[in-house]
């Protein structure tokens, strides 16, 4: 079997495996969306949700299809006018660049990754951060959000796409945060986590924009009754929920995730053939490493690594040919990593 350190579509939980045979035999997977047994499948996970990642009692959640579509749906719903997005990777740069498409006046706030983000206080409608950067394996730390959030009037929008489920999230420095389920939940892709603050609603409800079939405002008011605006990935919910029932609270995985990202980043700190792309321990990520080195070196690892059934990230947008990604999911076992630092040292 492949052990997959892609960082997404990522390793999925072994469990998953049973639990789709379970989703079948239940038949949850042809009950009508708008009755009783899909609506408590929902209501059991937003309350799983709320057990398992600590998500504040009134804050809101809801389903939707990716992080993509979380996008779409700030930029709609939430934005009245304009919006600032600092990024340090791609992926925050697609974000900026998908929201001007929809009509949004950007403030674009590039910064290095290899610094921690800092700004002045500014006014802005939306203030746009990619919490981890999946590009490149940077973050941007629960105190680094703190500071933000004291300088920013407006809503704060998290891309938290390949960290929530992983690590330990101080809900309370955003107003919106999203993933999608492929990373850090372990699960197959096709479906999003967006939970927003009271602001947020509160925000989405002053606009009132209804004119897409995303509208927060008619999708928070179908999930307030633990309905879905449309016909819903029952089985992503379903595995969802499944998964959440058998994994700790977020505290012990972050204490774990956190752990076990020290002892890689520390061991490809020793080798000689790879560099850590980012320097600066504040700001690199801890659970997605990007790992630099000569080009035909790692085309060759990657080579090596596959046909031994390990299946490592490539690198992403400007460092797509001369960087290789190691997700650190909670999804993936500590064998998993025995035998990563097996092949590592037998390719050296």
């Amino acid at each position: 079997m492949t052990i997959s350190f892609y960082p997404g579509p990522s390793q999925v939980y072994p469990q998953v495996r049973t639990f789709l045979t379970d989703a079948y035999d239940s038949g949850i997977l042809s009950v009508n969306h708008r009755s009783a047994p899909a609506m408590e499948l929902v209501e059991a996970t937003f309350g799983l949700l709320r057990e398992k990642l600590l998500v504040p009692a009134d804050y809101h959640i809801a389903f939707v299809s990716s992080a993509t579509e979380c996008w779409e749906i700030i930029a709609q719903s939430l934005v009245r006018k304009s919006a600032v997005h600092a990024y340090n990777g791609a992926f925050g740069q697609k974000w900026a660049e998908y929201a001007r498409k929809l009509g949004v006046e950007v403030t674009e706030v590039p910064f290095s990754p290899e610094g921690e983000l800092a700004l002045q206080e500014l006014a802005t409608d939306v203030l746009c951060i990619t919490q981890n950067e999946t590009s490149n394996g940077t973050q941007v730390s629960m105190p680094v959000l703190r500071q933000l959030r004291e300088q920013v009037p407006g809503l704060i929008a998290v891309d938290a796409t390949s960290s929530m489920a992983g690590i330990a999230f101080d809900w309370s420095l955003g107003d919106i945060w999203y993933a999608s389920v492929q990373k850090c939940f372990g699960l197959p892709a096709g479906m999003a986590v967006l939970i927003c603050s009271p602001a947020a609603i509160a925000r989405a409800q002053e606009l009132n924009e209804r004119n897409h079939y995303n509208s927060l405002v008619f999708i928070d008011e179908n999930f307030r009754k633990f309905q879905t605006p449309y016909t819903p990935n029952v089985l992503g919910m379903y595995l969802l929920k499944r998964v959440l029932e058998t994994v700790p609270v977020i505290t012990e995985t972050d204490t774990k995730i956190r752990l076990r990202a020290r002892e890689l980043y520390h061991f490809f700190g020793q080798q000689p053939d790879w560099q850590l792309l980012t320097p600066s321990a504040a700001v690199r990520s801890d659970t997605v490493l990007t790992i630099a080195g000569d080009t035909n070196r790692i085309r060759d690892w990657k080579q090596f690594a596959a046909e031994r059934g390990v299946l490592v990230g490539n690198g992403y947008g400007n460092w797509k040919e001369s960087t290789f990604r190691i997700a650190n999911f909670p999804a993936l076992q500590d064998t998993d990593f025995t035998e990563l630092y097996r092949l590592i040292t037998a390719f050296a």
